[in-house]
């Protein structure tokens, strides 16, 4: 059992910069993939991006690919979600989850946290 709190979200300008933080608790994390994933009003859930727990290998959708990057720290049980060049169409609610394969669909992630909103301003 893996559990996810997600924080961090709030209200930015477009062109500035947030940084999402989702606490991980459980056991045995080294055998977890931990992904962010976002969806906007209206559309489906879209995969941002995912790092193996151990071994920290990244993955990242393309819309995200160079302004976002993700991270963990393993002492203090977190994965981190920095996001630079925010535009409005990155506006959503976004949510850490866990999986056991590193992998872009939603269906492959067990656990998931209570999502955290991003709303980014022109």
């Amino acid at each position: 059992q893996v559990q996810l709190v997600e924080s961090g979200g709030g209200l930015v300008q477009a062109g500035g910069s947030l940084r999402l933080s989702c606490a991980v608790s459980g056991r045995t994390l080294s055998r977890y993939v931990m992904g962010w994933f976002r969806q906007a009003p209206g559309k489906e859930r879209e995969f941002v991006a995912a790092i193996r727990w151990s071994g920290g290998s990244t993955l990242y959708g393309d819309s995200v690919k160079g302004r976002f990057t993700i991270s963990r720290d393993i002492a203090k049980n977190l994965v981190y979600l920095q996001m630079n060049s925010l535009s409005p169409e990155d506006t959503a609610v976004y949510s850490c989850a866990a999986g056991s394969y590193r992998t872009t669909q939603p269906h492959d992630y067990n656990y998931w946290g209570q999502g955290t909103q991003v709303t980014v301003s022109s």
